[in-house]
Formats: C-alpha cells, sequence, structure tokens
C-alpha cells in the first residue's frame, strides 16, 4: 500500500506547476498573494473613483481575476527589464481574455467604460511598482523569517556546483550552502578548491544531525541508484527537506514534486506541504480558529482549573517537553489531569485504570479537554490545529531508533489532533505495530493535506472524542 500511495503522490505532482523550492516560505507567501491583490486593489480603487460605490459587476470582476491570477509569479530573481516585459505581456492575455468574455457576453456593458480603460494600464502598472516595492522590502521579510537556512549538497560534479553557483548569486535568499558531500577523492574534484567539502556520503546523515541542516540536494548520476537509496534510508532520521537535482523517479515521495532552485531544475523527495501559499492558508486558518476557540471555551477552560485546584496538588497547566517543527524542542501545555508531571528521559504511557489519574484528570482525558491550553501553543506558533500528534521527547528517541522514516513528521508543526487519531490511534500504543501505523497516517497526512482535509480531519474529531474509548 505505501508503495502505491508513494506513486500516486508522484502522479498528482505531476499536475501542479513548477514552483521556486528555497524555503523561503514567507517571501514566496507574498509573491504568490502580489499579483491577485494589486490588480484587485486597483479595480476598486478606479470603482470608487468613477463610480463612487463598488457595484456587484465590479466585486464579481474581483472574484474572477483573483481566481485567474492566484497564486502570482515569483520575479524577484528577473532583471527589471524582465519583470517589465513579463508583466505586460502576462496581462496582455489577461485583460484580452476578460474583454473578449465580457463582449461576448455583454457583461462589459455593466462597467463605466472609462474606470474600464483606466484599469486597462494602471493594473499593470501597480503590478510593476508592487514588484519593485517587494524588492526594496523583501531583505527586512527574510530577516523577519529567522537565521539563514542550512544546507548541503551531496556530489561535487557539474550539477552540484552550478546549483551552489547559482544560490550564491542569488539576490534575494535565506540558504546557507554549508558544503559538499562525496565518495570520491579530493584531487579527483574540479571544485574542492573553491568549496568546503565536509565528508562522505556515510558522514552526512550524523553532520546533518549535529548541525540542523535543513536542505539536502543529492546531485548524483542515475547510475548510483543503491547508493541513493542507501543515503536516503540513512536520512530518514533526520528533519532535512531532500532535493534530487536533476530530475529521476523515486518510489517514496513526501509532497513530491517538481520545481526549481535559482533556474536549476530539483525534485523534492522529502518536503513539507506547508510551502509558500499553502503555508499562509494553513497558518491564518490556525490563527482564526485558535482565536474563536478559545474565546468560545474561555469559561469552560476556567472551570476546570477550579476542578483540578479543588481535586489534587499540583499546578493546573502541565509543561512537558515535545520536539516541534524541523525537530526543535517545545513546550506543550495540558491540563494537568494526573497526580505526577513527568518529563524525563523515561516516561510511561497512561493506561487503562492508571493510579496517576486524578479523578478529574480522568474525565479531562476521556473527553480531551485536558488538550485545550494548547490551542495558546497554536497562537505561539509552536503547534498546528491539525498535524501529528506530538510524543514526549522520551518516546520520540526510542521510536526513532525503531521506526523507519518515523522523524519525517515533524517536517510540520505537531497537532492537537491529527489523521491517525480519527482513524482509530487515539490514545495507549503500547505494541510497536500500532505507532507504526500511527506514523503510517501521519506521513499520509503530510503527501495528502489540503484545507478539506483539515476542516474534515476536525469535524471528525469532535465525533470521536464522544464516541471514542480509546483515551484513558
Amino acid at each position: 500500500m505505501e508503495r502505491i500511495e508513494a506513486v500516486g503522490g508522484a502522479r498528482n505532482s505531476a499536475r501542479r506547476p513548477h514552483a521556486q523550492i528555497a524555503g523561503d516560505d514567507l517571501l514566496s507567501a507574498i509573491e504568490a498573494l502580489l499579483d491577485p491583490a494589486v490588480l484587485v486593489a486597483s479595480l476598486w480603487v478606479i470603482a470608487l473613483v468613477y463610480e463612487n460605490e463598488l457595484p456587484p459587476a465590479y466585486l464579481i470582476l474581483a472574484v474572477i481575476v483573483f481566481s485567474i491570477t492566484f497564486p502570482g509569479t515569483s520575479r524577484l530573481q528577473f532583471s527589471v527589464r524582465r519583470v517589465i516585459t513579463d508583466v505586460i505581456f502576462t496581462w496582455t492575455w489577461i485583460a484580452g481574455l476578460l474583454l473578449l468574455t465580457g463582449v461576448a457576453t455583454r457583461y462589459i456593458r455593466e462597467f463605466d467604460e472609462a474606470a474600464i480603460l483606466t484599469w486597462l494600464w494602471a493594473a499593470p502598472a501597480a503590478q510593476i511598482g508592487a514588484h519593485f516595492l517587494l524588492r526594496v522590502g523583501a531583505p527586512w521579510v527574510l530577516a523577519l523569517q529567522g537565521p539563514p537556512q542550512r544546507a548541503v549538497i551531496v556530489g561535487m560534479n557539474d550539477q552540484g556546483l552550478a546549483l551552489a553557483g547559482r544560490i550564491a548569486d542569488a539576490r534575494y535568499t535565506r540558504m546557507q550552502i554549508l558544503g559538499f558531500f562525496d565518495d570520491r577523492a579530493r584531487d579527483r574534484l574540479t571544485g574542492a578548491g573553491e568549496h568546503a567539502l565536509l565528508g562522505r556520503l556515510a558522514d552526512l546523515p550524523r553532520y546533518a544531525r549535529e548541525n540542523r541542516v535543513q536542505l539536502i540536494y543529492l546531485s548524483l548520476p542515475m547510475a548510483s541508484q543503491p547508493r541513493i537509496l542507501s543515503v536516503l534510508s540513512d536520512l530518514k532520521d533526520t528533519t532535512a527537506s531532500i532535493y534530487f537535482v536533476p530530475d529521476m523517479f523515486v518510489t517514496d515521495l513526501i509532497q513530491g514534486r517538481s520545481g526549481q532552485v535559482y533556474g536549476m531544475p530539483v525534485i523534492s523527495v522529502c518536503e513539507t506541504p506547508f510551502r509558500g501559499a499553502n503555508g499562509f492558508i494553513k497558518r491564518l486558518s490556525d490563527l482564526v480558529l485558535a482565536t474563536m476557540i478559545l474565546i468560545l471555551t474561555l469559561p469552560v477552560m476556567l472551570l476546570i482549573a477550579l476542578a483540578i485546584k479543588l481535586d489534587s496538588r499540583g499546578p493546573v497547566i502541565f509543561k512537558q517537553r515535545r520536539y516541534g517543527l524541523d525537530g526543535e524542542e517545545i513546550h506543550v501545555y495540558k491540563f494537568r489531569s494526573m497526580s505526577v508531571t513527568e518529563d524525563g528521559a523515561q516516561i510511561i504511557q497512561v493506561s487503562r485504570n492508571d493510579a496517576r489519574v486524578t479523578r478529574v484528570g480522568a474525565f479531562l482525558r476521556r473527553t480531551s479537554l485536558d488538550e485545550l491550553p494548547q490551542f495558546l501553543n497554536v497562537l505561539q506558533g509552536r503547534m498546528s490545529i491539525v498535524g501529528p500528534r506530538p510524543h514526549a521527547v522520551a518516546h520520540n528517541e526510542m521510536y526513532r531508533k525503531l521506526i523507519t522514516g518515523y522523524m519525517l513528521r515533524h517536517k510540520v508543526r505537531p497537532g492537537i489532533t491529527g489523521w491517525a487519531q480519527v482513524n482509530g490511534f487515539r490514545g495507549e500504543t503500547r505494541e510497536l505495530e500500532k505507532m507504526k501505523a500511527r506514523v503510517d497516517y501521519d506521513l499520509d497526512y503530510l503527501r495528502n493535506w489540503s484545507l478539506a482535509l483539515d476542516l474534515r480531519i476536525i469535524i471528525k474529531t469532535v465525533l470521536v472524542v464522544f464516541r471514542d474509548q480509546g483515551a484513558y
């Protein structure tokens, strides 16, 4: 089944447009929204000037324009001349299509002629101006996202050296190339004098873990398939995003898709689904839903806090270390449901009739009300509402050694609920096979994420909580 799902994922990825795969999430999201937002804003401003209001016809046209142009084109790496010509060319066929449709349907009569004529030249002018303003603000946006992303290239060959050169010459990037890995002797490598040789392929997994490498580019010939498979297997104990340079077929893709890194074609092998516009949509939905839920449940949370205090000694809120996005350690909040607050090197999972669970805690765990404080983690950006459930650090360190690909679930923020939990894997997972099944569902979520899937999981979670007896 795993092979079939992976091939299906590869097949689906072929329908997606090529994208810039460089890890600049916020900048990519802004670029995706820039053209649609500017075109709609310019239309509305002109409508207000000529019509003194926003008639329904303009609102409908705005929806159509946004649908046609979203996501916008990434033009940060273009020359000034190419930005101008590309915007004008793209706008010409969009405007031509809209005018042809308007004339054919006679819907164009609903618009002021002077307003439409003004919009035809003002819209591309506003686009060009917006792209140049983005160039001015791009360094600030990149700095806002934190330190550079650490990357390594496997294979000091022509493709690998070309990729390193493209990244070095890129105008706006958060990527830092730490060096290369190659099994050949230094005297056989043409670029060894210009770039750091960090070690052999066998050294890569350990180096990636110890140095928090976030991006790995495999520039190996297709004839090296056994070596590639061996490297991929070893790297499953890391959280690095992995790409092939150039194209080649693999059978186990996590959000596999083709794309470009500053003009060089690559294929992602293991990637988070929350890049660019998807990341923006995911984060926005988390913020909106978490805020609404916290407001609605505030009286309930206050009553729970009072009940915990009256029932047993100890803090109301229990903080436990978990692994979050990219395997970084975070603190997850929960209402205390036990008489102990374990967070050490060894943690025993809660079992049926566990003496550590308090009277109030038993009710909280059965109804999942003990998870309510985690919506604060969502607002902090440490968690998501839907995603792989975070396990205690002690459990992570144990299972990452027993389950191949376990750490891939940390390519996204952990969730309050997840695909595994609504498919029968909620609560204790005493047998290794149950944990393997939970991880399989987590990876399936990464391959097939959509906003609709998130909403489906949220609805199913509510239903599961009231009828499931797996949590105690």
